[in-house]
């Protein structure tokens, strides 16, 4: 949109100072004044130019979010787009007609630490906060500041609620003031992390237990150093294990 404008300024002059060969120099020069002052007043600056300029070449350092989101389109053709080498694969192969049974399975929150429905309810029945299967099963969001692992300031590990998977060190938490137990990193190998469409124009980042694939929360780019990123889990999915025990 940007791109247009410095175009769009040089049209209104132009066309302003040509429409009538009876305009007058001095005419002429308050036309384009008038036409400075409109596009000024729509945000239009003269050095918008240099600045669209500007932004093009740092266009190719793609952020990470940004990243993900890509993987996610192509990750939406890839299941949902069927191709001639997929058609000429078996079922147990592919696992379904339109995607194989990696892709499926991250679909269904499937991972090494597998659990049928009714069983996974039955074991969070035990868990600490009895919104943990809603939250690491369903994927939903507990209220901000309900968990008392928002103010946990002890050392130690917090580990899934669901399969034991140790996921964040105390040494990365910090207070983010949102209401949810954040840390600025996770442990080696720990998560995964998916693009997130479940609110419509608004992509987000989900964090997952590596092993179970559990829901845990979001991540975010407004993070302290060294990784400037936000890891905002729910403490309903979390279990705080003391290093002292």
């Amino acid at each position: 949109m940007m791109s247009t404008r410095p175009s769009l300024f040089s049209t209104f002059s132009s066309s302003s100072c040509t429409a009538s060969s009876s305009l007058t120099p001095r005419r002429c020069s308050r036309t384009r004044l008038q036409g400075r002052a409109t596009l000024a007043h729509n945000g239009v600056g003269d050095d918008d130019a240099d600045k669209n300029h500007n932004h093009r070449r740092r266009a190719p350092a793609q952020s990470r979010r940004k990243n993900l989101i890509d993987v996610s389109a192509a990750t939406v053709a890839m299941l949902f787009v069927p191709s001639r080498a997929k058609a000429q694969q078996t079922p147990t192969e592919s696992g379904g007609e339109f995607a194989d049974a990696t892709s499926m399975a991250m679909l269904q929150r499937e991972g090494e630490f597998k659990l049928m429905d009714a069983e996974w309810q039955e074991r969070l029945k035990s868990a600490d906060d009895p919104y943990a299967y809603q939250v690491l099963r369903k994927a939903a969001t507990e209220r901000p500041l309900s968990s008392p692992l928002y103010t946990e300031k002890r050392v130690g590990t917090y580990v899934c609620a669901g399969c034991g998977n140790p996921l964040f060190s105390s040494e990365t938490k910090y207070d983010s003031g949102t209401g949810w137990p954040s840390f600025y990193d996770h442990l080696p190998n720990a998560v995964t992390e998916v693009p997130d469409f479940s609110i419509m124009f608004l992509p987000r980042t989900e964090t997952r237990c590596k092993r179970c694939q559990g829901h845990l929360g979001h991540s975010f780019e407004d993070g302290p150093k060294p990784t400037g990123i936000r890891y905002c889990m729910n403490g309903a999915a979390l279990k705080f294990i003391p290093k002292d025990v």
